[in-house]
């Protein structure tokens, strides 16, 4: 009986194997006849074929190994799934609306000559067809992906080569005599051909892909080239114009640069309409008050010196209050905080008005305008206005009142002099404790070789004069403006004021100077600072988007020095958030003004 059944089962798997394979090559032998299938389908029924005789041996030893064992007496069971899995083959089968004839065939012979058993094989059969076709169709399309990522990486080179190719026919079109008759097909031709190159660069560019008609394209002007190159073998001639438009080429880029340096430093020195609308809103309402309420409360701590006095001069009313509240918000007695704001007399009533709504807690502040310092020289005034600079920063009246400190604090020892521009991230009442070892200014010094602050005396000073190389090392280290303490007592003492007061004039005589006040003062206090550890001022922030976060976390101070300041749109985005979060958005004329 054992061998009755053994011999059974080996008889059904040789049919098995008969009903697949007969089909496959009365199949293939049609194909090959005919011309209208294509190979990709005879490279399935191959996959079939393999599939199916690794499938039929892997049966056999599987069988051999498990030994005899009695036949099931369910030899057919009905799947339901299997029939979703037969339609899809089916749909999957048809070529170009060509029927798979394999189907039939394959269906006729199992429903003669196959059991159950044939029957589930079949389906098995059908369903590895259709993964082959899926592998197939899913490597086609990665090829062709692959095909297009060469492509775009010859895009570049291709284009470069339409612009030499373009800039080689110009040249040749200016040799040709404005009125040779017998040059005039081939200048037709020769432009022609620009414009066509000329379309193909424009048309990639847009596509970002090469064509196969812009290929041609190349070829045609290098061929028209080619023989303009015989035409005009003067090689000379040709490298003349072609350095002659060189030079065209590099005085227009020039141009550019400038016009844009330009720009970039109009767009720096342009009041935000939002900040105009602050000013003039402020400005009706402190017009509005009477007298009596537009003083501002505690003026009687301005002249005690046991505490912490901070001067800013600016105009910016925002900045200001960035200044303040920061300044303000980490300082551990805010209480002896003092703040000294001095602006110009148009924007005097607008920063009242603002300090008078917006009081910094226990901190005083006091607001003043420049014109009420009757004490400055009048040829102070006289020397600002010889100066010649398109930057309202060299040449305000703002950034050169800091040289006249110990005459306008006069009650006062020490005082913190910090620009509009800074945002105050650690306690600097500390600052008052430093001893200043007999120095008059404490700095932040920026003589560093390799870092993007670093300053040389011969960048802004011009050594070529005498009496300045004599004096002077051009190799001295410099120091910083934006937070510095200043020993009044000492200014006083020896009288920086009138030697700031030489040196504008020599300057104004010589041109000694660049970039405003800051090589003024490294001459002014020349080996009379004393440098401070770099944690208490870090720049590079309105400059460079470059600069370390661990020095950032670290600073007591970070100054957006240069023209991209935090309140303006081209300022570094990276670092606006560091300044915004000292600024009440919710504030009623911050939203009329749509300052957001």
């Amino acid at each position: 009986m054992r061998a009755f059944v053994k011999c059974s089962r080996i008889l059904i798997l040789c049919l098995l194997c008969v009903s697949v394979l007969i089909p496959v090559f009365i199949l293939s032998h049609r194909l090959k006849q005919n011309s209208d299938v294509s190979r990709e389908f005879v490279e399935d029924l191959s996959i079939i074929k393999h599939r199916t005789d690794t499938q039929t041996l892997s049966a056999l030893e599987q069988e051999v190994n498990e030994g005899l064992q009695e036949p099931p007496l369910v030899v057919y069971k009905d799947d339901t799934s299997n029939s979703a899995n037969n339609f899809s083959y089916r749909d999957d089968t048809k070529l170009d609306g060509f029927t798979d004839d394999s189907d039939l065939l394959v269906n006729n012979v199992t429903r003669d000559d196959l059991n159950g058993v044939g029957q589930k094989r079949q389906q098995e059969e059908k369903l590895l067809v259709s993964e082959s076709k899926v592998e197939s169709h899913v490597d086609r399309v990665r090829h062709g992906q692959g095909v297009r990522t060469m492509s775009r990486r010859t895009l570049d080179e291709k284009v470069k080569e339409m612009k030499d190719q373009v800039i080689r026919a110009k040249a040749y079109l200016n040799f040709i005599p404005a009125n040779s008759t017998s040059g005039s097909h081939f200048v037709k031709e020769l432009k022609l051909r620009i414009k066509e190159v000329e379309r193909a660069m424009s048309q990639s560019a847009k596509d970002s892909r090469l064509s196969r008609s812009s290929l041609q394209k190349m070829k045609a002007m290098e061929s028209i080239l080619s023989k303009a190159s015989s035409i005009y073998p003067d090689c000379a001639a040709m490298v003349k114009k072609l350095s002659a438009m060189t030079y065209t080429a590099e005085e227009q880029v020039r141009s550019q640069r400038n016009q844009e340096t330009f720009l970039r430093k109009l767009g720096a020195r342009t009041i935000p309409k939002g900040l105009h609308c602050l000013s003039m809103r402020l400005t009706a309402e402190y017009f509005a008050l009477k007298p009596k309420e537009r003083e501002l409360p505690n003026k009687h701590k301005l002249r005690w010196h046991d505490h912490y006095h901070f001067a800013v001069f600016s105009d910016n009313i925002l900045a200001c209050s960035v200044v303040v509240n920061s300044t303000v918000s980490t300082a551990s007695d805010p209480e002896s905080v003092v703040f000294h704001i001095v602006t110009d007399s148009i924007n005097f009533p607008a920063m009242t008005m603002w300090f008078l709504l917006n009081p910094p807690g226990k901190a005083t502040v006091n607001v003043e305008s420049i014109d009420n310092y009757k004490s400055l020289p009048a040829k102070y005034n006289v020397a600002l206005q010889k100066e010649v600079s398109v930057d309202p920063r060299y040449n305000s009246e703002l950034n050169h009142l800091r040289f006249y400190l110990g005459d306008v604090f006069r009650r006062l020892r020490k005082i913190v002099l910090l620009d509009h521009d800074v945002v105050v991230q650690r306690d600097l009442t500390s600052l008052w404790a430093i001893d200043m070892k007999g120095k008059t200014n404490g700095a932040v010094p920026t003589c560093t070789l390799g870092e993007p602050s670093f300053r040389r005396m011969d960048m802004f000073v011009n050594f070529k004069d005498r009496i300045i190389a004599k004096k002077f090392d051009p190799r001295a280290c410099t120091w910083a403006f934006g937070m510095n303490i200043f020993d009044l007592k000492e200014w006083r003492r020896r009288n920086f004021t009138a030697e700031y007061h030489k040196y504008l004039h020599l300057d104004n005589k010589r041109g000694l100077f660049k970039a405003g006040s800051l090589p003024i003062g490294w001459i002014t206090f020349y080996k009379q600072w004393l440098p401070l550890n770099k944690r208490w001022h870090v720049l590079g922030l309105g400059y460079d988007s470059g600069v370390r976060q661990e020095d950032i976390d670290q600073a007591a101070v970070i100054h957006y020095d240069g023209i991209l300041k935090p309140w303006l749109d081209i300022g570094i985005e990276k670092y606006k958030h560091l300044w915004r979060k000292h600024i009440k958005y919710e504030h009623p004329y911050l939203q009329q003004c749509n300052i957001h």
